[in-house]
């Protein structure tokens, strides 16, 4: 259950370094030229990898890749929607809900081995 843990919180934190650096820029380097956002994106993508490599490292010692893509796609969701309605000041709408339905089947089917004990 810890290395499940260590693997969540490093890929929520990395979630949240890797939204604002493709996003990020929509709102504050618009009216910058491309490869400003490119190279500001870049530095914030940097933290994102230090903290993205070590947890799936740590996440493959108990989950399959897919598991481990699936968990990923999960906290995507779950990190960009706050973002998305909160920092970015987008209006939220029902498809975020029916999107983390289809999100929670694909849960479900990649983790139904493990979840229903065979």
């Amino acid at each position: 259950m810890r290395t499940l843990a260590i693997t969540v919180v490093l890929l929520c934190c990395s979630n949240v370094f890797m939204t604002f650096a493709w996003y990020g820029h929509l709102k504050h380097l618009s009216a910058k030229p491309w490869i400003v956002a490119v190279l500001v994106s870049w530095g914030v993508a940097l933290f994102e990898y230090l903290l993205q490599v070590p947890g799936n490292r740590i996440g493959f010692r108990m989950m399959n890749l897919g598991q481990l893509k699936i968990l990923q796609e999960v906290i995507t969701l779950t990190i960009f929607i706050p973002f998305s309605v909160l920092y970015m000041k987008e209006q939220f709408r029902q498809d975020y809900l029916w999107a983390g339905l289809c999100i929670l089947g694909a849960v479900f089917f990649i983790f139904r081995q493990r979840l229903l004990g065979g």
